[in-house]
C-alpha cells in the first residue's frame, strides 16, 4: 500500500471507529502524524485527497475538520464521475436510475404533499405543448427532483442527484432527434403526477419505470 493511501486508511479509520466525529478539528498536524506514525508530507497529501471528496474541511487559518459526512455533500464527486463517463457507459447509468428512481417515486407516493404535487403540476402545465429542449430539460430535472425529494432517504436523493448528468444529455439528444419526444416526455410526467395524486405507489413506480425505459431505448437506437 502506497504511503499516502495508508494515511487515508488511518484517518478513515478513525472517522469509522468515532475517534473522529462530524464536525470534529483534526489534531495538529505533528501530533497526528506523530500518533499515527506518519510523515507530515503523507499526512498532508492524505488530507488533501479526503478533502477532495469532501470527508474533510481545510479551514486556512482555522485548521481541519471533519466535514457533515451528510451523504449529499459525500456522493458530490459521483456527479463529476457521472459527467465524465464515455458514451458507452450512459447506458450503464441509465439502467442503475431505472432501478433507484422508480423505488423513490413509489416511497414518494405515500409522502408528498398536496402543496408540493401541485406546484409540480403546475411547473408542468406550465411549459405548454412545445417547449424548448433547454427549458424541458430544466424542467424535467426539476420535476424528478422534486418528487424524489419526498421519498424520504437522503443517500438515495444524493445518489439519483448525482446520476442525472449522463441522462441529462440523453434527454438533450432525445429532445433534438426524435419527433415527439417532447410530448411523450409530458405525458409520461402527467402520469407520474397521476399516480402520485392518487398514492398508488405502484402505479408510480410503473410510470416511473417506463419512462426512464423509454429514454434508455431510445438512447441505446441511438448508439
Amino acid at each position: 500500500m502506497a504511503v499516502t493511501d495508508d494515511a487515508i486508511e488511518k484517518i478513515k479509520d478513525m472517522i469509522v471507529s468515532g475517534e473522529l466525529r462530524p464536525g470534529d478539528r483534526l489534531p495538529r498536524e505533528s501530533e497526528l502524524a506523530a500518533g499515527l506514525g506518519l510523515s507530515r508530507n503523507s499526512l498532508r497529501e492524505a488530507v488533501r485527497a479526503l478533502s477532495l471528496i469532501r470527508i474533510l474541511d481545510v479551514r486556512q487559518g482555522d485548521g481541519t475538520y471533519v466535514s457533515s459526512l451528510d451523504a449529499r455533500i459525500l456522493l458530490e464527486a459521483l456527479s463529476f464521475v457521472a459527467d465524465c463517463h464515455r458514451d458507452d457507459t450512459v447506458l450503464e447509468f441509465l439502467a442503475v436510475r431505472r432501478i433507484l428512481e422508480p423505488a423513490a417515486t413509489g416511497l414518494a407516493a405515500g409522502r408528498i404533499p398536496g402543496t408540493a404535487l401541485a406546484e409540480l403540476v403546475a411547473q408542468t402545465e406550465a411549459l405548454g405543448p412545445e417547449p424548448s429542449v433547454d427549458d424541458l430539460v430544466e424542467a424535467d430535472l426539476a420535476f424528478h427532483r422534486g418528487i424524489v425529494r419526498w421519498s424520504g432517504n437522503s443517500v438515495l436523493c444524493a445518489l439519483l442527484d448525482g446520476l442525472s448528468g449522463p441522462a441529462t444529455r440523453a434527454r438533450i439528444w432525445r429532445g433534438l432527434t426524435r419527433e415527439g419526444a417532447i410530448g411523450t416526455t409530458l405525458d409520461e410526467h402527467r402520469a407520474i403526477l397521476g399516480a402520485l395524486r392518487d398514492g398508488d405507489a405502484e402505479a408510480a413506480r410503473s410510470w416511473a419505470t417506463v419512462h426512464i425505459a423509454s429514454v434508455e431505448r431510445w438512447l441505446r437506437s441511438a448508439l
